[in-house]
């Protein structure tokens, strides 16, 4: 009897300290965690060069370049592109232009994730979107490349369709065989109108994306 007392208390004395060396390297890993869900890549997608600056195609850069301008902060050339830090709220932000084309966006965005260490789901890409109207604003969890040749090279060199994009509307207004001088042409005059107020909502959006998370604002601003 008192070896089966004395057998029972050495179970549980072992049972327990397992249970404690379990529950030190959860909470160790939920720290970690935390850490990475913190740094957000949010990627504007472009062309580089003077001819491209206020074309259609360029509204990922145009609407970091609002933010970056709003918020006081800079742009230095860096790998693969231009990168502007933000922190808010707890938040570090990396705003990202790529400098490899739209055609090899991809390449950008797979080497500033994994320097930075920032998991698929803490990625937003900004891009322009003929399927909607002016101005109309499409976040959306994950996705086909809908024809966008950045988006088809990001879904090539991450191998995968699940991370979240922000789709900016520039219409369709143009005649038949000549889409590329319509995305690579300037906005029209009540375009540049509008655009102002537009850039900021994009600017909301972001902030948005990193401290209220995704669903919130697909809820928020979908639409709007």
């Amino acid at each position: 009897m008192i070896k089966w007392i004395s057998n029972l208390f050495s179970s549980t004395k072992t049972e327990n300290n397992t249970d404690c060396t379990k529950l030190e390297v959860h909470e160790h890993q939920k720290n970690n965690i935390k850490n990475v869900s913190n740094k957000f890549l949010i990627v504007g997608l472009g062309n580089i060069g003077a001819e491209y600056v206020n074309t259609r195609h360029n509204i990922g850069f145009k609407i970091l370049d609002h933010f970056a301008r709003k918020e006081g902060i800079n742009f230095e050339t860096v790998k693969l592109g231009a990168l502007a830090q933000y922190k808010f709220k707890g938040r570090t932000f990396l705003l990202l232009k790529p400098n490899t084309y739209m055609n090899l966006s991809g390449k950008a965005v797979q080497y500033w994730m994994e320097k930075e260490k920032i998991p698929l789901e803490n990625i937003l890409v900004i891009t322009d979107d003929l399927n909607l109207s002016f101005g109309t604003i499409r976040i959306r969890q994950k996705g086909s490349d809908g024809g966008h040749n950045g988006l088809k090279n990001i879904n090539l060199v991450l191998n995968t369709q699940n991370y979240a994009r922000f789709r900016f509307g520039i219409s369709d207004e143009f005649k038949k065989g000549k889409q590329v001088d319509y995305v690579l042409g300037d906005w029209d005059d009540a375009e540049k109108t509008a655009l102002p107020e537009r850039l900021e909502i994009g600017s909301e959006i972001i902030k948005s994306f990193g401290t209220a998370g995704l669903e919130n604002t697909m809820t928020a601003f979908n639409g709007k």
